[in-house]
């Protein structure tokens, strides 16, 4: 549930789907509009954006909790967690400056209850996630035969990004500056 006026539209797919190659294409796409988009990415993993031998790697790994690093040109905050479960998207999305934002964009936590698309590709083997979960809004894949009738969401293809840029833009009601 986004607790946000900003529109949440997650894209939730298995494991080498697209879904990280399918948002390279998409957010330039939504920039260009002048839309503001912002990102959460789950990372099923142990991750670290700071670079050995860095002053901000080398402050935290000493013993700082949180490591903010700014320049003219961005800023970056790294919080080291004691728990060993993923946060929850909701406290992620209150991280955010929702001042900045006119969208988020959400890359996995296809566990959790909000609007996403699914990516399907039949050639993974997978099974399609819509039938267990009531939040997916619409598909888009390579393979439409593969989804089973009767099918009452919208239908997209995986590899028209026009089509999927479409649709996120009419489901956020954002048409952008665009100019």
């Amino acid at each position: 549930m986004n607790t946000t006026e900003i529109p949440l539209l997650g894209f939730a797919a298995w494991s080498g789907t697209g879904k990280t190659t399918l948002l390279k294409q998409l957010l330039p796409r939504l920039t260009q509009r002048g839309i503001r988009v912002g990102c959460i990415k789950h990372a099923h993993h142990e991750f670290d954006v700071d670079i050995p031998g860095k002053d901000s790697y080398e402050l935290r790994h000493a013993g700082a909790r949180q490591m903010l690093i700014a320049s003219d040109k961005r800023w970056a905050l790294m919080t080291e967690n004691d728990v060993s479960e993923t946060p929850h998207l909701q406290q992620l999305i209150a991280k955010l400056d929702h001042d900045q934002l006119d969208l988020i964009l959400v890359e996995g936590f296809k566990a959790e209850k909000f609007p996403k698309i699914e990516l399907y590709r039949s050639s993974l083997g997978k099974p399609l996630q819509f039938p267990q979960d009531d939040s997916i809004i619409a598909i888009a894949t390579d393979s439409p035969e593969a989804v089973p009738e009767p099918f009452k969401l919208p239908m997209l293809d995986i590899n028209n990004i026009d089509m999927i840029e479409a649709f996120v833009c009419q489901f956020s009601q954002i048409e952008g500056v665009q100019g």
